[in-house]
């Protein structure tokens, strides 16, 4: 569709995991976007509601917000200067090329982004494995909900991020959602937090901050950050201590419940209170709202998962669940708000490390042929896993001395900024394919401009596992092309003319084979469904629902290779397969069709507060602005309503520092330093500040987080660091 069509299109927000239903209506301005975001109230997620951040998504479609025209390092001035197509990829070419060549294979790296659709994660982890024959390939989706994955995993054989529809969260009895602040995060999603409550039920939230969310609790919960494992296990004992273990559940639906018990007995009420500082009454509090219910709900987010214990602190909130009996049961359950657009799909279809597409695992065989079958090469080609996010960024300029990377800005997301900075410099090349020119494509050798949301068809998955059609409202502009044509092009350069098609609609076709018989099983979603319906919940392995089910994993996969028709295809009439709204109501994804708890125990964060650091800075996201804000930054009415970086701090502790509201002052890590007006505010724990992570420069909040990474999810510790604060002079 283009812009000179009349009827508005349906799509999807390109910002965060609810990819909110919109509208895209042309317009006749001439200097501005071609098309203009309006409501689309009958889509079920967001029913019409958009945040400042959708309402504006189609301003960066305009020519003058973006990029338009490769860029290339001239040699001799070591300024990005505009050429064509041809030079830019063959320049790429030539880059990766010599790279592996000269190093082996895994000296060229491959990074990600968790906004890319389904259909270029896919081709992109495939380009990696097929084309570039190397293991060096993660994304920024590492950092995001990396431990709530490997938690659930663990715990469920799976992980999704909601095991159920939105929609539930306003029909449960109690939610207890930690460590996220759905009102600047996820703005549309605060409804069925409001809807809970006028139906009847109750809201936990637990932040170390009293954010707009938290305003909206029944009870707040403001533990000191880095101790929301102790907190998890504290209420765990409660719940053992009163007699409010399901017993009949766990008997009959779990095992491993023995140690989990032993293991949360040793954290008694008020050694938490002194861990956390939440008054052992408050404990008892969030006890009796939680059991009282006739369901719960775990919700967590970034706040318990951006730890080096991030896997072990959601898998004692699973704990709970399981504990209660409130899992595997409508209406209850835990889930992750997962954060970025794709996030879901992103580490769904290869572009994780250790993954291959159908969230397969790289070590196991069986996944190894199935997939290389699909491919067309050998299993023992495909490379091993590799190394995650902040282990490939760290080996930049070292083993690693060539980039490909793809809708990222670890610039100014990753942590300790400065010290990834200097390895992206020290690459012998690096290309970059963007919308815009972000801080790390200004470091580029190549700099590819990419087509936008609007401007291509693609499929993304949402955090209910709910896998939606994006479609295209108008064409790109001149000079622009896709991500999808670019893999083509660099893979036809470098000796693979066929295998990356351009069109999304027949990637994901490729893509609904190798996923077929895996755990995210796309095989039964076609792209003609998606765009009749609102969307479809994975696992979905079949077109059509016939009497005897669903087929097996091994009969999906065979049907994927051999191109058989799936079960129920053939006959005239069937219903379409349902899709799988809700996880785990019968048995769960593990091979006994039990729950499985892990037994956990408190531990300090990586870096605890002394006399020379003597406060915790936590991080994060702000309402007006968007990841590293690359695009946002770009967006005038956002700019306006949050322009730059802030420190939040109680007061006593301003009045501690001498230092009043608007002033600047630093932060300072063992990392590194930054420098932000203060904003002085008693919602945030005295012993705590905060910092939003969005801006660049002196403000840049990554320059003091800490890169201790998650033994398990490999998740670095963005949400606790020892800093102190220092004022500076008038």
């Amino acid at each position: 569709m283009t812009a000179a069509d009349t009827a508005t299109v349906e799509t999807h927000c390109p910002y965060c995991a609810l990819q909110c239903g919109m509208g895209l209506r042309p317009t006749t301005g001439v200097d501005g976007p071609a098309v203009e975001v309006v409501e689309r109230p009958d889509f079920p997620v967001n029913r019409g509601a958009l945040c400042g951040k959708g309402r504006t998504a189609s301003e960066l479609l305009a020519p003058g917000a973006r990029l338009v025209s490769p860029l290339v390092r001239d040699r001799d001035t070591g300024e990005l200067v505009p050429a064509g197509w041809d030079t830019a990829l063959d320049r790429v070419a030539e880059g990766l090329r010599r790279a592996g060549a000269l190093y082996g294979r895994d000296a060229v790296g491959v990074f990600g982004g968790g906004g890319l659709t389904n259909e270029k994660a896919y081709a992109l982890g495939k380009f990696a494995r097929v084309v570039l024959g190397t293991s060096q390939i993660d994304y920024n989706g590492r950092f995001c909900m990396s431990s709530a994955a490997a938690a659930q995993g663990r715990a469920f054989g799976l992980d999704r991020g909601l095991p159920f529809p939105l929609a539930d969260v306003a029909r449960t009895g109690c939610v207890l959602l930690v460590g996220s602040n759905l009102a600047e995060t996820m703005p549309p999603a605060l409804r069925y937090l409001t809807e809970l409550k006028e139906n009847g039920g109750r809201l936990i939230v637990v932040d170390p901050r009293r954010t707009r969310t938290a305003e909206q609790a029944d009870l707040h919960l403001a533990p000191r950050p880095g101790t929301d494992l102790a907190l998890a296990l504290g209420l765990l004992h409660l719940v053992v201590a009163e007699g409010r273990v399901d017993e009949e559940f766990v008997a009959g639906r779990t095992s491993g419940w023995p140690a989990a018990r032993a293991a949360a007995m040793a954290h008694w009420p008020e050694l938490v209170e002194r861990l956390t500082g939440i008054p052992v009454p408050q404990l008892r509090e969030a006890v009796r709202m939680f059991c009282d219910a006739p369901s719960s709900m775990v919700l967590t987010a970034r706040g318990p998962e951006q730890q080096a214990k991030g896997t072990d602190t959601v898998g004692a909130w699973i704990n709970l669940c399981l504990a209660t009996g409130r899992a595997g049961r409508e209406l209850s359950g835990y889930g992750c708000l997962t954060g970025q657009g794709n996030g879901q799909g992103g580490r769904e279809h290869g572009q994780k490390a250790d993954q291959l597409p159908g969230y397969r695992r790289l070590d196991d065989p069986a996944a190894r042929r199935h997939v290389a079958a699909v491919w067309g090469v050998d299993p023992d080609a495909l490379p091993g896993p590799g190394r995650s996010a902040y282990e490939l960024l760290d080996a930049l300029g070292g083993d690693v001395r060539a980039l490909l990377l793809m809708g990222s800005n670890p610039v100014v997301s990753a942590p300790h900024a400065a010290h990834v900075e200097e390895r992206i410099r020290a690459l012998d090349f690096l290309a970059v394919a963007d919308v815009v020119l972000s801080e790390t494509a200004a470091l580029a050798d190549v700099v590819l401009p990419v087509a936008q949301w609007a401007e291509e068809t693609g499929t993304t998955t949402n955090l209910e596992g709910r896998v939606l059609l994006r479609r295209r409202a108008l064409d790109p502009p001149p000079g622009v092309r896709t991500d999808l044509a670019v893999l083509g092009g660099l893979a036809a350069r470098l000796g693979h003319p066929v295998g990356f098609p351009t069109e999304p609609a027949e990637v994901f076709e490729e893509l609904r084979r190798a996923s077929a018989g895996g755990p995210a099983d796309y095989s039964g979603i076609t792209y003609a469904r998606l765009a009749a319906g609102d969307g479809v919940f994975w696992p979905c392995p079949a077109e059509r629902a016939d009497a005897a089910g669903p087929a097996t994993a091994p009969e999906a996969a065979e049907r994927a290779v051999t191109g058989a028709p799936a079960a129920g295809g053939d006959p005239v009439g069937l219903p379409v397969h349902p899709g799988t709204p809700r996880l785990f109501l019968e048995r769960f994804a593990t091979p006994d069709g039990r729950a499985r708890f892990v037994p956990v125990t408190h531990r300090p964060a990586d870096e605890e507060t002394d006399a020379g650091y003597p406060v915790v800075l936590t991080t994060g996201r702000v309402l007006a602005q968007y990841q590293s804000g690359a695009q946002t930054r770009r967006v005038a009415a956002l700019n306006a309503a949050e322009p730059g970086p802030y420190v939040e701090l109680h007061p006593r502790l301003a009045d501690r520092l001498g230092v009043a509201d608007g002033e600047p002052v630093a932060v300072v890590s063992r990392r590194g330093r930054a420098v932000a007006p203060a904003r002085v505010s008693p919602a945030i724990r005295p012993d705590t500040v905060f910092m939003p992570f969005h801006w660049p420069g002196e403000g840049r909040a990554n320059s003091l987080t800490n890169p201790a990474l998650d033994p398990v999810s490999r998740m670095p510790e963005f949400k606790v660091c020892a800093v102190r604060i220092e004022r500076l002079e008038r």
